[in-house]
């Protein structure tokens, strides 16, 4: 255990082996298909995927035609995310960063957060933040999209202690505990891997409510247009996860 905060130690190659059932390149075409539909853009529109991860959503939608910059924390990732767009000949921009340290200003037609990539910060405050630099990075009248688990939902599949397996013979146990009070949703997560080692990781992760989210994104001057379940046009339901199109005014 160390005191780096719990997001810098729990993703990695644990989590990429511990995901991969569900980080499947067909998903990640279904969600691109779905990330274009509802933005709307020209072709050469300028994203921005705030926590873009190994990049997977990055880099088709550069294959798209769209100027892509990915912000991410993780070194790893964001290696794994230049060596696939090397590999499809693809020009992205990639930055080493907090969230909370979005480095523009006017700059993007829309900024994506895909896959929960809210709520890790230490507190409410910190998390508003971020949805001011999103504020900040986006031209004026542009979009954010982010896709997330909500409190709502999480509530109605709750299961304190799950174990599953991957396709690569992975056995993941997660162990979690909800405290209404804070709104965290805290978990333990051990990867069992074939060879007998195993890996530990601990996250904290603020679960918010759309009302809550609506209430954030408005102090942040980012008006709710539209919310959808799980990366799809259908509606949002408590059955769903929650995407949400917000415009800055």
């Amino acid at each position: 255990m160390n005191d780096r905060p719990w997001y810098q130690n729990f993703f990695g190659q644990r989590y990429l082996d511990s995901y991969s059932y569900i980080l499947t390149p067909e998903q990640t075409l279904r969600q691109v298909d779905f990330i274009e539909r509802v933005l709307g853009l020209p072709s050469g529109g300028k994203i921005l995927d705030l926590c873009c991860g190994h990049g997977r959503h990055l880099v088709e939608l550069a294959s798209r035609g769209y100027q892509m910059t990915g912000l991410d924390l993780d070194p790893l990732y964001l290696g794994m995310a230049h060596h696939a767009a090397q590999e499809r000949d693809l020009q992205v921009r990639l930055e080493c960063r907090d969230m909370r340290g979005i480095p523009y200003a006017d700059e993007f037609d829309a900024v994506i957060n895909i896959f929960t990539s809210f709520g890790y910060l230490e507190s409410d405050e910190e998390d508003q933040k971020v949805l001011d630099g999103v504020a900040k990075a986006l031209k004026p009248g542009g979009l954010f999209l982010m896709e997330l688990l909500c409190r709502d939902y999480m509530m109605r599949i709750f299961r304190s202690r799950d174990w599953y397996e991957t396709p690569a013979g992975v056995r993941v146990l997660e162990e979690r505990t909800f405290d209404p009070l804070t709104g965290r949703n805290n978990a333990r997560q051990i990867a069992f891997y074939p060879d007998g080692h195993l890996s530990e990781a601990y996250s904290s992760l603020r679960v918010y409510t759309l009302t809550e989210l609506a209430r954030m994104l408005g102090s942040a001057g980012l008006k709710v247009e539209a919310t959808y379940g799980d990366m799809s046009e259908e509606p949002y339901t408590f059955d769903s996860r929650l995407a949400i199109l917000a415009r800055k005014n």
